[in-house]
């Protein structure tokens, strides 16, 4: 495990397949709502380039006003949208609803949007080497991988990176947009079965395994063949183990939230983001990643967690800058 020389992250993008959604969130003033950029890999790539992580979005994105904004809002971020089809159908929405801790559910409308309808023609060389060099890990989760009819080819897309890229998947199930745990459950071990990294809410693991402690679902999972699994537990923060027999605990980092939205997504693009520095990413670094450090695994965890303790301290899917990140280490 190594950082580069200059101290930032190697050569290579990671590429993040999957929605890019307009969230409707309650604004400021009672009563009023606001739109506003979203969709967990989205988030996920704008997080990665504040980071400094050259970041692919490989997403449909609608030519309507809404998708146009969408786009904006990731070109200004700095995500390559080299690979991103300009697609005929409208834009999906999300509508967020906030508890008074800040905990946010969701409700959607996307039948027929834009972002589920992929072709296997629209992937094409979405996986070739760019300007920052060979992509070295593929991301993707969330709706993205379980709406049809686009859900297959993505999935497709996963199984193909895994012989030049690390496969990182984030379930971050969408209940109301789902079939049973039970029937969902077949889907998830089949990705877990490509995936080296995997980052599930405690939330997900108690829709999906009612009952079960999620260390026990971290050990069960590790045995399909990750070499991370972590379980993110809010205010509590993150657990998680590895291929080579490593357990850790660390707790949360205090503080005020304002909302959960996008919080587990800069997680995510923390924890990519934190593995590339330490050129742990990209199938030829795949021997040392399922041999990680207590030492490099935990400061990962670490700059993971205070990723999105930062985010839930503003407003909406708001991910750290490299140096916020660095000023909270």
């Amino acid at each position: 495990m190594r950082d580069s020389a200059d101290g930032g992250p190697p050569r290579g993008t990671i590429a993040v397949a999957g929605e890019a959604i307009v969230d409707i969130v309650p604004a400021a003033a009672r009563g009023y709502w606001e739109f506003a950029p979203g969709g967990s890999p989205a988030n996920v790539a704008v997080g990665l380039a504040r980071l400094d992580v050259s970041a692919r979005m490989l997403a449909r994105l609608a030519d309507d006003l809404l998708g146009r904004r969408l786009r904006d809002h990731l070109t200004v971020n700095g995500v390559d949208l080299t690979h991103a089809v300009e697609a005929d159908q409208a834009s999906s929405l999300a509508i967020v609803e906030l508890a008074d801790d800040g905990q946010a559910s969701y409700d959607f409308r996307v039948d027929g949007t834009a972002d589920w309808q992929w072709t296997a023609d629209e992937l094409s060389g979405a996986l070739d080497d760019g300007p920052a060099g060979p992509v070295v890990a593929v991301h993707s989760g969330s709706l993205a991988l379980t709406t049809p009819p686009g859900a297959e080819v993505l999935r497709e897309l996963m199984a193909t990176a895994v012989d030049t890229a690390t496969v990182s998947y984030d379930p971050n199930f969408r209940p109301l947009l789902m079939d049973s745990p039970a029937e969902v459950l077949p889907g998830v071990h089949e990705l877990l079965g490509l995936a080296d990294v995997v980052k599930v809410s405690e939330e997900d693991l108690a829709w999906l395994h009612p009952g079960r402690e999620p260390g026990d679902v971290v050990g069960e999972w590790l045995e399909l063949g990750p070499a991370v699994v972590v379980v993110t537990l809010g205010a509590n923060g993150v657990l998680a183990g590895t291929a080579s027999g490593l357990h850790s605990v660390l707790p949360g980092r205090k503080v005020d939230v304002v909302d959960t939205v996008g919080a587990g997504d800069s997680f995510s693009a923390a924890l990519l983001a934190g593995l590339h520095r330490r050129g742990l990413l990209g199938a030829t670094a795949r021997e040392e990643l399922y041999r990680i450090d207590r030492a490099a695994l935990d400061g990962v965890l670490g700059e993971a967690v205070t990723a999105a303790a930062i985010t839930c301290s503003r407003h909406g899917a708001d991910p750290p800058t490299r140096a916020e990140l660095d000023a909270e280490a």
